[in-house]
């Protein structure tokens, strides 16, 4: 249903404004003992310092969404601004695993998680799934902070805003 602002004008979609809404940037990474499998999620957040908890949003159905429904371990990495072209590579549809994908970028494995993480990003969590909620066409995860690999001792992160990565500071696109 499309909806008419004043002036006869289309409204906009419910895509645009959520668009509008700037987020930092995540990769989430992900082993299943097979492959390593990673992506780009922006819609990321914190739940909760005591316990610490974090939540992930995922498409559901898709590969990432299907291995965090039977596997509790993965890790978070806070990108930083440096790091789009890492965030364009695990936002590709039909991307190959995650250690082709780092291949030529530093990164570890995370000690608890057996993840792939990235250096180079703000921060690094391991995470524990503890609660999974489908929620319309997305696979909620809310999960436990394991451990921090690493804290990055300043940097500016990646944002996604409007389906771009502008600068932080920068102007925003008329």
């Amino acid at each position: 249903m499309t909806k008419r602002a004043a002036g006869g004008q289309p409204a906009a979609s419910l895509g645009d404004v959520l668009g509008a809404f700037a987020s930092g940037v995540t990769l989430v990474t992900v082993t299943d003992g097979r492959d390593d499998i990673g992506t780009t999620v922006s819609a990321f957040c914190p739940v909760s310092l005591d316990p610490p908890l974090v939540l992930v949003s995922l498409m559901a159905g898709s590969y990432p969404a299907e291995l965090l429904g039977r596997v509790n371990a993965f890790a978070v990495t806070v990108l930083a601004a440096g790091q789009r072209m890492l965030a364009g590579r695990f936002a590709v549809s039909g991307r190959p695993g995650a250690r082709l994908l780092l291949d030529g970028v530093p990164h570890r494995r995370g000690e608890l998680s057996g993840a792939l993480i990235p250096e180079g990003g703000l921060a690094a969590i391991e995470c524990a799934a503890v609660q999974r909620v489908p929620a319309g066409d997305h696979l909620l995860v809310i999960a436990s902070v394991a451990a921090v690999p690493y804290i990055a001792p300043g940097g500016q992160p990646l944002i996604r805003f409007r389906g771009g990565y502008p600068a932080l500071g920068a102007p925003s696109p008329a």
